[in-house]
């Protein structure tokens, strides 16, 4: 964020539908994000591939989606849940979770989403919806950048450069948007829609850290038919797995880490000058 540029807050109107008119003409927006920032832009192919250059990711590494908080369950393809499953509980553990705060969901994916926003997982066509939770006002903000696009999802990803680019093992996301803006220098069309009080934002969410969300997968319970139905952890982030498993015991669900969610992901620090 240029100092000469004035700051975009997340909690302003005005400033949230500017922000949104310039996303759906193009821009990448570094947007408050509950307690840190993501990245989000139009979902078409050109614009996610753009992201993901501008990142240092492979240009056809495939994207999660976010949108309102009503429109989550619409993204998925419930038709294709296993019967072991049922839909209830799911939808419950959702309520539940981003009533609480910013989370994510993999299951299998809307017939209309695009292949690029789209993985095949155990032989089901899935997709990741990242949301920031109920109470974070970037959900304003998502509402006015799907009505500016016409569309019912939006691109969405860390805001970091990718390790492919930095050659450090890890790249956590950013909870400053100082140090975000300037990462992404480079990116001559961005916009940051900032939390007015970044202090305030982190002390809202005090049970989670400043960084990319847990992501629970639920297209392909596990365990044997007399067990309750087991869910995936394929990201140990933001939320504990001990939190997950809180909200899920009371819907007959069981929660488990993933193969490739053995270590949480660390928080970003920074240098004095950045902070």
């Amino acid at each position: 964020m240029d100092a000469r540029t004035p700051p975009l807050y997340i909690d302003s109107p005005e400033d949230v539908a500017v922000a949104a008119r310039a996303l759906a003409g193009g821009a990448v927006v570094a947007v408050a994000f509950a307690n840190f920032y993501a990245i989000v832009s139009r979902p078409d192919a050109a614009t996610v591939r753009l992201v993901n250059l501008a990142k240092g990711r492979p240009v056809d590494q495939v994207g999660s989606i976010t949108t309102g908080v009503c429109r989550i369950p619409a993204m998925f393809d419930w038709s294709q849940v296993s019967p072991r499953l049922p839909a209830g509980r799911v939808l419950a553990l959702m309520d539940a979770l981003y009533g609480a705060g910013p989370f994510g969901f993999r299951g299998p994916a809307a017939d209309r989403l695009p292949e690029h926003l789209t993985q095949v997982d155990s032989g089901l066509r899935t997709t990741q919806v990242i949301a920031p939770g109920l109470t974070c006002p970037s959900n304003a903000f998502f509402e006015r950048a799907l009505a500016e696009t016409g569309t019912d999802h939006l691109y969405i990803t860390s805001a970091n450069r990718s390790r492919h680019r930095t050659g450090l093992p890890d790249e956590p996301a950013h909870w400053k948007s100082g140090a975000l803006a300037a990462d992404f220098a480079h990116l001559a069309d961005l916009v940051v829609l900032v939390h007015r009080d970044e202090a305030a934002a982190r002390a809202a969410y005090p049970g989670y850290r400043t960084t990319s969300v847990t992501l629970l997968s639920f297209h392909a319970p596990e365990g044997e038919l007399e067990e309750p139905p087991v869910l995936t952890v394929d990201r140990h982030g933001s939320l504990h797995l001990d939190d997950v498993r809180r909200a899920a015991a009371p819907l007959g669900l069981q929660v488990r880490l993933g193969d490739t969610a053995g270590q949480r992901l660390r928080v970003r620090e920074y240098a004095g000058a950045l902070v």
